[in-house]
């Protein structure tokens, strides 16, 4: 049972040493149960395979055990115990930053030799209580902390501290400089994955776009719960259109209604008229339509298709934010509503056959709607939803 209606963003990315095609650092993220999500962050020494391997292997390990139930700093211990020590340098072959957080109530930071995480409380900086204790003979770093609503963590690999050393800073991007930076896009409202992107493209430009070291950054954004509701098709059963708009308009949060046939219905259902618009926003993309007591009312394949690509590249390089984040087409309003508003997500999905997917000389199939909410609600989980999907 979650006792508050909280839940956290998670959103993280890497750039890579130049000319190096594998990043020497690796982030992991489990949810051991409903109430406790774990975020490893490692970086492994150098850059390339070798790094890679290293960052790999020690963030799965940490995840794996904690996630089987052994208690963290058993979990701590055993991979500190294990981690051999470069010989040449003197350092560890892989740091890590463990974020647990339990119940959206309380987090648990522990870290090895990364940079000190930041957490911004009310768009400030708020030093974490830290304690040190030697395990395996290496400082390990550990901080407790209540959470409270729009706490942001940001937790980073080296790379970003290095970022313009010798080019625009002679030591680097002070910790103090990234903490100036960030408060300023605080009170936005910006998407964990969006804050991250923010900040790792402000890394690239300090490194003249040739990182001298990987860089990798995860945000934390602690936040209340969003429901968003989307329903899109008719029912297979003409006659469970009522249930399925009752289900449907029952749900508290945002409702989207996708399609013709089916927004037809749901006007009929709330005995309200149904007008189209004529702006053509893009001209790919149908124009939306209008219906009192629905917040927004699209067409349906083509719509949630470009959905479906917005979603992808938002998981990869994000490099379609400035196409969706701002556009008025039908398509870009559901990715902000999906992406940005939402934390849960439930799809209401109609099985009906639509005579027009039929014609031999369109590229649709009878299952292309079963098939793009598929695999939309997979692009959404990654993104840390909660998802759940009804069919009628």
């Amino acid at each position: 049972m979650r006792k508050n209606n909280l839940c956290a963003d998670i959103g993280y990315m890497s750039i890579n040493h130049v000319g190096e095609n594998l990043c020497g650092d690796h982030v992991e993220v489990v949810e051991t149960d409903e109430n406790t999500t774990v975020i490893v962050l490692a970086d492994g020494l150098g850059s390339g395979v070798k790094a890679s391997i290293l960052s790999t292997l020690t963030s799965k390990i940490i995840s794996t055990m904690i996630a089987a139930g052994m208690k963290l700093e058993e979990a701590v211990e055993t991979i500190a115990a294990t981690l051999p020590v470069c010989k040449d340098r003197g350092v560890a072959y892989s740091t890590f930053t463990i974020i647990r957080i339990t119940g959206n109530e309380r987090a648990e930071i522990i870290q090895y030799d990364n940079p000190k995480s930041i957490l911004l409380r009310n768009g400030e900086n708020y030093e974490l209580p830290v304690t040190v204790s030697e395990i395996g003979g290496k400082k390990i770093s550990r901080s407790e902390i209540t959470l409270k609503e729009n706490d942001l963590f940001i937790a980073m690999s080296d790379g970003v501290e290095h970022a313009g050393v010798g080019l625009k800073y002679n030591f680097g991007w002070k910790r103090d400089d990234i903490i100036d930076f960030m408060q300023t896009f605080y009170h936005i409202g910006f998407t964990a994955k969006t804050l991250t992107k923010i900040l790792l493209d402000e890394v690239n430009r300090l490194y003249d776009g040739e990182p001298g070291d990987d860089a990798t950054v995860c945000t934390v954004r602690i936040r209340s719960r969003v429901p968003v509701n989307l329903l899109f098709g008719p029912p297979s059963v003409r006659e469970d259109g009522r249930k399925m708009m009752s289900l449907f308009f029952s749900k508290e949060g945002k409702h989207i209604v996708c399609g013709g046939t089916t927004s037809t219905i749901a006007a009929d259902y709330l005995g309200k008229t149904l007008k189209p618009n004529l702006d053509f926003f893009d001209p790919e993309i149908p124009p939306t339509a209008e219906i009192e007591g629905v917040d927004l009312v699209t067409e349906g394949v083509i719509t949630i298709n470009r959905v479906l690509e917005y979603a992808k590249n938002y998981l990869a390089n994000n490099s379609s934010y400035e196409e969706w984040s701002s556009n008025k087409d039908g398509a870009s309003r559901i990715a902000r509503m999906l992406f940005e508003e939402s934390t849960d997500i439930n799809f209401f999905v109609g099985r009906a056959v639509n005579p027009a997917h039929q014609n031999p000389n369109l590229p649709i199939n009878f299952n292309i709607k079963m098939t793009l909410v598929d695999e939309l609600s997979k692009c959404l989980l990654k993104m840390g939803k909660k998802i759940k999907v009804s069919y009628f």
